[in-house]
């Protein structure tokens, strides 16, 4: 099978230990991805979120590195500077 891309709007909460990944919501394309996080950062429960892809193939569970697309409010350090 050919690569497929997966385009990820992931939110995250504030805990004592800093952020945690919230639910992921997998969308359409890039751009509906990066809606989709910055709407899901601005959510009272949320304090921030991120867009990201990543591409592979799924029938035999390989997939690249992620692909960070764009990060909204308060996110772990290794999403910070998108």
């Amino acid at each position: 099978m050919a690569d497929v891309t997966y385009y990820v709007a992931l939110p995250f909460r504030a805990s004592d230990d800093g952020v945690v990944a919230g639910e992921p919501a997998e969308c359409q394309s890039a751009s509906g991805a990066i809606r989709r996080a910055e709407a899901l950062a601005r959510l009272a429960e949320n304090a921030g979120a991120v867009a990201f892809s990543r591409t592979g193939d799924p029938l035999i569970g390989e997939f690249q590195d992620a692909v960070l697309i764009k990060a909204f409010g308060e996110v772990p350090s290794e999403f910070a500077g998108f």
